[in-house]
């Protein structure tokens, strides 16, 4: 699948982006490690394995006390990682978080979009408590975000899923009580997590930059099922952009017709390369994704399998620069058993009148359903020239609806097909 192209990743092994943070005479490498060789901080073992030159050698824990406000979260200390054999994994994409009030301004936005996303029962508010944010952490790593949720959500209301053991166990002897999954992010079952925890998961996690798009398509997935509520996570700011971006721009493209289907979509602010231990040569975002769910995303697509979108997106997007009549050309030809009379017949075709719910969601003022009626000469634009919600449109006119107004919406469509289940 070509969606995985859209990241850039600064973690590639023939480039890598990392610069130390810290020069520290005083820090001792085991002598007894076999390096191969050096390269950018980065040191690789006998093992194969990438590791990070250094120990950091602060050795604070941030601390925060807090009600369920974003108002009340302060931190006043620094992360920091343990000494010794715990250092970054270039393997892992580990960049961990070093600075207390970028770590308190990332809860505070989780704070934030979790709550903004609780559902209101007839519009009024109730009291919230940690519970019902049913919070999850991807990628915790040495604890610098977990160290400042578990006083806001106390242990029990809090669990993380992260891969590398020994991040495993120092969270473990941290907090005790603490529900740590030994899992790859990547093979996580949302619906199955949510039905454990009784309801949709507020999602939060500093994540390696290598596998950020297959990250979000997994949370886009779950959301199928209203497994997951919300999602605030970092990223290269240059994939955040993407997120966020109008039509008629560069940035726009795959993860912003998904993303803006899917969710509501901000991005809360930059983060600079210093916050981070190693440091990355590019900036980072804190994005929030606010997920419809599976009823207003239905009202979106107006009976359009899920599948069949992507089908659309991704034949248009691999060939950007050419117009949507060129970009569909073949998979029209699969849709249409190779009919080409068919075939000419869809490029020829006027677009169809919207479906009764997007023309009640434009009386209604709906931003979204007002940008979705596609132009009497959709074949001759560019993919980036159209709005998610007439990339719906182009769907509905190849694939038709298929009774997809009541069928599942897929479990597995934009994440890959080897990840989770």
């Amino acid at each position: 699948m070509m969606l995985s192209l859209l990241i850039c990743s600064s973690l590639s092994f023939h480039a890598y982006s990392f610069q130390p943070v810290i020069q520290n005479k005083h820090i001792s490498i085991h002598q007894e490690t076999n390096y191969a060789f050096n390269l950018h901080g980065w040191v690789q073992g006998s093992d194969g394995e990438w590791e990070w030159e250094e120990d950091d050698p602060t050795s604070a824990a941030a601390t925060l006390t807090c009600t369920l406000t974003p108002e009340s979260i302060d931190a006043t200390a620094t992360p920091s990682l343990p000494g010794g054999s715990f250092r970054p994994k270039q393997s892992l994409g580990q960049n961990f978080l070093r600075d207390g009030n970028t770590v308190a301004k990332i809860v505070k936005a989780f704070v934030k979009d979790a709550t903004e996303t609780l559902d209101k029962k007839n519009g009024v508010e109730r009291d919230l408590t940690s519970s019902d944010l049913r919070a999850v952490e991807l990628g915790p790593g040495a604890g610098a975000l977990t160290d400042s949720l578990v006083p806001v959500f106390g242990s029990n209301n809090l669990q993380c899923i992260e891969i590398d053991p020994r991040s495993v166990e120092l969270l473990g002897q941290k907090h005790p009580s603490l529900r740590v999954r030994h899992l790859d992010v990547l093979q996580a079952d949302y619906p199955s997590i949510a039905n454990e925890e009784g309801g949709p998961l507020s999602i939060i996690g500093n994540l390696p930059y290598y596998i950020t798009s297959q990250i979000l398509f997994a949370l886009a997935d779950a959301s199928h099922t209203n497994a997951v509520r919300s999602a605030t996570v970092t990223m290269q700011w240059e994939v955040g952009k993407r997120i966020v971006a109008p039509t008629r721009c560069k940035d726009y493209g795959i993860l912003s017709v998904v993303f803006q289907l899917y969710a509501d979509c901000k991005i809360h602010f930059k983060i600079p390369p210093t916050v981070f231990y190693p440091k990355p040569k590019v900036d980072s975002a804190l994005i929030g994704l606010h997920f419809l769910g599976p009823g207003q995303l239905r009202r979106r697509l107006a009976g359009v399998s899920p599948s069949n979108l992507r089908s659309v997106v991704t034949a248009t997007f691999q060939q950007r620069r050419k117009t949507v009549r060129n970009g569909l050309k073949q998979l029209a030809l699969t849709v249409y058993e190779g009919d080409n009379e068919r075939v000419q017949k869809f490029f020829e075709s006027e677009p169809l009148p919207l479906p009764q719910s997007v023309q009640d969601a434009i009386a209604a003022g709906d931003e979204f359903a007002l940008a979705q009626q596609l132009p009497s000469d959709w074949v001759k634009k560019r993919p980036e020239e159209l709005t998610p919600g007439q990339f719906v449109e182009i769907t509905r006119l190849l694939y038709g609806t298929d009774g997809a107004e009541v069928s599942p919406l897929g479990r597995k469509v934009w994440r890959k097909v080897k990840h989770g289940t």
